[in-house]
């Protein structure tokens, strides 16, 4: 990969440097300490060693079920992960949009599923015309077929299967059918898989259910498709199910390739992703550990039982559960747990602390808080620092949203 080197000065959010801008190299190769007087608060921070064990974790898991892995690169949009996914044996990185895929295309990602339908005729034009990057895309209907023919250039395409009330993709096996065929009539077009996402069902039975599915598709169009069809799901939330499903050669005639496409389990989290992980269904397998943490400062006890930290919406997730606090440290340098606190909702950039237990906090203090869903965690830092477990700083990651 192509990582660019960027340079840090006053628009990171986070760090503190009022002076001349330094490369994030430099910055990192000071070894600051988090709490040393290099940054401010609130600041999200990523844990090194969860990180590392997580990408270890997942690419292991595919490992012993035969799966390749295309791990989710919305999730983070940051270069530096991608090169550690890609040098853990990922076959290639998962995109939501096209113009991640022309960021990752720019970094030199050799190998982007575009886990979206593009209609845009800008972009297709792009995407048709790729030759450094390859590039899988989607089709879900005739007229996405057409648009894609009316594109020019080459596209290898997967055959998106949804259902009732979801996002995109197909809904029947007759209109599974129509659209490859549709796809394998087009001369510029080539029909390599099928698609799937089973992560926004409430339950284990339902998103075992839709994966049933999807073999009832994919055996439908099977006549259309390649000798070695990919054939693809996996969020964070129910990769088991996808793996025990979908893994091994039940496609008479075709060696299928299975690629799992979770994201959100290189950071995991403290919140919806703790409580889903489909490690608790198959505890032998492995477990992921929560590597993001926000440090914000408690900035006023104004009444028994609340206080309010410098952190918000602008730095917190908190679509899918609100964030956590984990531990407090003092002005002295002592870390304690955070016992009786919990973040009641937030505003712009300040969280509302209930404080059960009187002097649990003082102004001053820091709270390290977990968040719930990392997805939504990432996108609000363009620069995260990368902690040690003694807290000093060893990488500065650069997102690009």
């Amino acid at each position: 990969m192509k990582i660019p080197e960027e340079y840090l000065d006053w628009r990171a959010k986070g760090v503190w440097q009022p002076g001349p801008p330094v490369t994030l190299t430099e910055f990192a190769a000071a070894r600051h300490n988090l709490f040393g007087g290099a940054f401010t608060w609130p600041v999200m921070v990523a844990r090194r060693t969860a990180i590392d064990h997580n990408v270890r974790t997942l690419a292991d898991y595919c490992e012993r079920h035969g799966a390749l892995f295309a791990p989710h690169g919305k999730t983070t949009m940051a270069p530096s992960l991608f090169q550690a996914q890609l040098d853990a044996g990922a076959w290639a990185i998962t995109v939501a949009t096209p113009n991640q895929a022309l960021a990752c295309a720019a970094l030199g990602v050799p190998r982007v599923l575009l886990a979206n339908v593009v209609v845009d005729p800008t972009a297709l034009r792009w995407l048709g015309s790729q030759q450094d990057t390859e590039i899988l895309v989607y089709a879900d209907s005739v007229a996405t077929v057409e648009r894609l023919a009316a594109a020019g250039g080459h596209f290898r395409v997967l055959l998106e299967w949804g259902y009732a009330g979801g996002r995109t993709g197909c809904r029947t096996d007759a209109e599974a059918v129509a659209v490859a065929q549709a796809v394998h009539d087009a001369p510029t077009l080539d029909l390599v898989g099928i698609s799937s996402f089973e992560g926004l069902l409430a339950t284990p039975e339902a998103a075992q259910s839709f994966l049933d599915s999807l073999v009832s598709a994919t055996k439908a169009i099977a006549h259309l498709l390649p000798a070695d069809p990919i054939v693809t799901a996996g969020g964070s939330a129910y990769f088991d199910l996808v793996t025990a499903t979908l893994g091994g050669q039940w496609l008479d005639g075709r060696q299928i390739r299975l690629v799992l496409r979770s994201g959100a389990y290189i950071s995991h989290d403290d919140g919806t992703y703790r409580h889903k992980t489909p490690f608790l269904r198959v505890p032998g397998e492995g477990a992921l550990d929560a590597a993001l943490e926000i440090w914000a400062q408690v900035l006023a006890t104004p009444e028994p039982g609340l206080a309010l930290l410098g952190m918000g919406k602008r730095e917190a997730p908190y679509d899918e559960g609100l964030p956590v606090p984990l531990r407090v440290r003092r002005a002295d340098g002592r870390v304690e747990p955070a016992d009786g606190l919990e973040v009641l909702r937030l505003n712009d950039h300040h969280g509302h602390l209930l404080v059960r237990d009187e002097g649990a906090v003082a102004v001053g203090d820091l709270v390290c808080l977990g968040i719930s869903h990392p997805c939504t965690a990432f996108d609000k830092w363009s620069v995260i620092p990368v902690v040690e477990d003694d807290y000093t700083v060893s990488e500065l990651l650069r997102t690009y949203f």
